[in-house]
């Protein structure tokens, strides 16, 4: 339950349109629920502006299904990531209202909830090469889900310099950005020398022998004298756009000054 949302019931106790128990029973699972090996956070969204997400790659589908249903019939978005095709395709046929995206291995659901005014600006997702999309892509979907607006930026990696150059007026419009790479992990520190705005690097698994699975990408992110960047850990897209969200989200606590 998000703040407008409880806002909003509070409201209705105020004006008697909504009787103190029926408030009571929409609230009985608020702030968690306590499945069988399961415990869901039902208050993240309210206490920390980000709803709680599923880390798909190591529930089994039966998991998967309690838990996906039990969410569903909760008025917040629902995200699982790392959810490999074949345990996609069993919970599908099990679980209605639920939609699943190729490309980043996610499941979302309950989009009729996704807020169309969370951010302040517009969050730019880069690229340094195509082989980066699936992390990029969980990147955009959580982003998009969370209610953020999103452009994209694909393969335009250091190798040829005039990708990202050729970009720099959309680059300075955006309020944050999201830069992937593998291989040498270069590309966050050339954005983050273009622009005013924070950059959350991401360094990818992407890379042959000496890039050691995303390490190599890691220490030259986290070595960058570029001001401005920031860099989470390796294959995190949900993680960046975790950071993205936080730092374009609007501050609406003034509006509520009152109410």
């Amino acid at each position: 339950m998000h703040e407008k949302e409880l806002i909003k019931l509070l409201e209705q106790v105020r004006g008697n349109s909504l009787s103190i128990t029926d408030a009571v029973h929409q609230l009985r699972n608020f702030p968690s629920e306590l499945l069988e090996f399961a415990h869901l956070d039902h208050h993240r969204l309210l206490r920390t502006g980000l709803p709680e997400a599923v880390f798909g790659e190591n529930k089994t589908p039966v998991h998967l299904i309690e838990i996906l249903t039990a969410m569903l019939k909760r008025k917040n978005v629902v995200l699982a990531t790392r959810v490999n095709p074949e345990k996609a395709a069993e919970v599908l046929n099990k679980v209605d209202g639920l939609t699943y995206h190729d490309t980043p291995q996610m499941l979302t659901g309950n989009d009729q909830y996704i807020s169309s005014d969370s951010g302040r600006g517009t969050v730019v997702i880069v690229t340094a090469g195509t082989s980066d999309l699936p992390v990029a892509e969980e990147a955009r979907i959580s982003l998009e889900w969370f209610g953020h607006r999103v452009e994209t930026v694909y393969d335009a990696g250091v190798a040829g310099l005039h990708r990202i150059l050729s970009q720099s007026e959309l680059l300075q419009k955006a309020s944050v950005l999201i830069v992937v790479a593998g291989m040498e992990g270069a590309l966050p520190s050339v954005v983050a020398g273009m622009v005013s705005a924070p950059v959350v690097a991401v360094p990818t698994s992407i890379g042959y022998g000496s890039g050691a699975g995303g390490f190599s990408a890691l220490l030259g992110m986290l070595n960058s004298c570029a001001p401005g960047l920031a860099v989470v850990n390796i294959d995190n897209g949900f993680g960046a756009a975790c950071m993205a969200a936080a730092i374009n989200r609007k501050d609406d606590r003034s509006s509520m000054q009152g109410t």
